[in-house]
């Protein structure tokens, strides 16, 4: 019956669900603006080219569905039903949010996890969210504090790593191909891609174990997943074990070094002629005119890595741990990295 309907009627209501999102949230922003003296407005090209960008991603969206790249369920998987069960436990954080942010106070951790345990680059609260990264907590209002950060458009920029994969699949279509994605956290990535390809084995490895609890619960469904708790520094996995590798929005969490470590890991971990796609926030190299609004997201969240991020590019980066590079590709304030193990 959902395949007999035409495809404007799919176009018209996605459309309307992103943009019943977008609209108001933009309000809203606007609202603080006017209110906050000390918020500085966008010039008017800026805004422009991120409205533009805005647009053109909703159409990369609904056209990877029409050639085929990833079905046409993706377009409507938010699951407003579990975000509409921890919009109230957002809403009731932000007290203790805002006083961290008035303190400056990022070292504000549980003690009972123990955060001693994990490298000092990460005992942080990151975004200033409570817990960091290192409670039960964080993890279940993590997924909905993010889409409405960006919009409604996290989902839709995270599935840009899918295309690349359906492609390489349907290159490789003899033997057994395994995925591994870097940094998986509430799993959000993993449960697309076994959407688009549900017979492809695939690992989820990320340092929070209590982000992989939530993991467990999003990926509840997927037959075919191992979530492993470890240091993207140093995987558990033999040379060559994979046959694909992603990391979404990873990397600007990283310092210099570490991103190089985790690549080399990546590099390691992958198959000759492995593929290695990686999703992460816009840099300077690909989207100069963003520059006001990557600017403002360091300003406003606590990202203590993100004003070097922009500047070291992926791309160059990725070469220097010996990937060639295939493809780079801006997706509104995100982008996605194409690359390959010779």
């Amino acid at each position: 019956m959902e395949a007999d309907l035409p495809t404007s009627f799919w176009r018209t209501a996605y459309h309307a669900q992103q943009w019943s999102i977008m609209f108001p949230i933009a309000r809203l922003r606007r609202l603080v603006s006017a209110l906050s003296a000390s918020d500085e407005a966008p010039a008017a090209e800026a805004a422009h080219a991120l409205q533009e960008r805005y647009a053109t991603l909703l159409e990369r969206d609904l056209a990877n569905v029409e050639v085929g790249l990833y079905p046409r369920e993706l377009l409507f998987q938010i699951p407003f039903g579990r975000y509409a069960w921890a919009l109230p436990k957002l809403l009731s954080d932000l007290p203790s949010v805002i006083k961290r942010i008035s303190a400056r106070d990022h070292r504000d951790l549980p003690t009972e996890a123990r955060p001693e345990r994990y490298p000092a680059y990460y005992r942080r609260n990151f975004h200033w969210q409570t817990d960091g990264y290192l409670s039960r907590r964080s993890a279940e209002i993590y997924d909905v504090s993010v889409e409405l950060l960006f919009a409604g458009t996290a989902d839709v920029m995270r599935r840009q790593i899918i295309p690349p994969i359906s492609r390489e699949l349907a290159v490789r279509k003899t033997g057994t191909a395994r995925l591994l994605d870097i940094g998986c956290g509430t799993g959000r990535s993993l449960a697309q891609i076994a959407t688009a390809h549900p017979n492809l084995p695939l690992t989820g490895l990320d340092i929070s174990p209590y982000y992989l609890h939530e993991a467990r619960n999003v990926l509840d469904d997927v037959s075919d997943v191992s979530l492993i708790a470890e240091n993207a520094e140093n995987m558990p996995f033999r040379d060559g074990y994979f046959t694909i590798a992603t990391s979404v929005f990873l990397f600007h969490e990283l310092p210099r070094t570490v991103r190089r470590q985790v690549l080399a890991e990546a590099y390691r971990v992958l198959e000759p002629g492995g593929l290695l796609v990686i999703a992460d926030s816009a840099q300077l190299a690909e989207s100069g005119p963003l520059a006001f609004f990557l600017g403002r997201f360091a300003r406003n969240f606590h990202e203590p890595f993100y004003r070097e991020y922009v500047e070291d590019d992926l791309a160059e980066m990725l070469g220097e741990c010996g990937f060639e590079i295939e493809a780079v590709e801006p997706h509104f304030v995100s982008k996605v990295v194409v690359a390959r193990k010779p």
